[in-house]
């Protein structure tokens, strides 16, 4: 199997808790994004920064990377401007799950997590950055149902 996805959308909307669940449902492997970052862009954003184009572009190539040598695998990473996704596309194939939510409910699921560099008052820079995908670039899954209905509709959206 040589699949490549990329669990994407912004801080707090599940992309771990969803990647992983997939992943464990498909016997692959999962890739949390967050752990790729280079150590000064954790350091940025733990100290409430906001990336900048140029500080992802190399955090944006190890994504690549990965999904390029490591297939089948999933990745979670925010991909939240269309010239990221391009980035990515760039060194393979890859699938796109957009896990798409109010910013309210993602807010109130960013306060009540724990033990994560990013923290709540970087969230409207990440729906600032965000370029939705289109249904041409991107499967689009609700996250306002259970982890497991989201798990259900990213399998049966995705073409396996």
């Amino acid at each position: 199997m040589s699949l490549r996805m990329v669990i994407m959308g912004v801080s707090g909307c599940g992309k771990s808790s969803v990647g992983e669940r997939v992943s464990a449902r498909l016997g692959v492997r999962y890739r949390d994004g967050d752990d790729l970052h280079p150590a000064d862009n954790v350091a940025k954003m733990r100290a409430g920064v906001p990336l900048t184009d140029a500080d992802r572009w190399p955090w944006l190539d190890r994504v690549a990377q990965v999904l390029a040598e490591e297939a089948p695998v999933i990745v979670g990473c925010s991909a939240l401007k269309r010239a990221y996704r391009d980035r990515i596309r760039a060194a393979c194939e890859v699938t796109f799950v957009h896990l798409v939510g109010s910013r309210d409910l993602i807010a109130a699921r960013m306060a009540v997590r724990k033990g994560h560099y990013m923290p709540l008052t970087l969230l409207d820079s990440q729906f600032a950055a965000l370029e939705a995908p289109g249904p041409e670039e991107a499967i689009s899954v609700s996250i306002d149902q259970t982890l497991p209905q989201i798990v259900d509709e990213i399998l049966r959206k995705v073409s396996l």
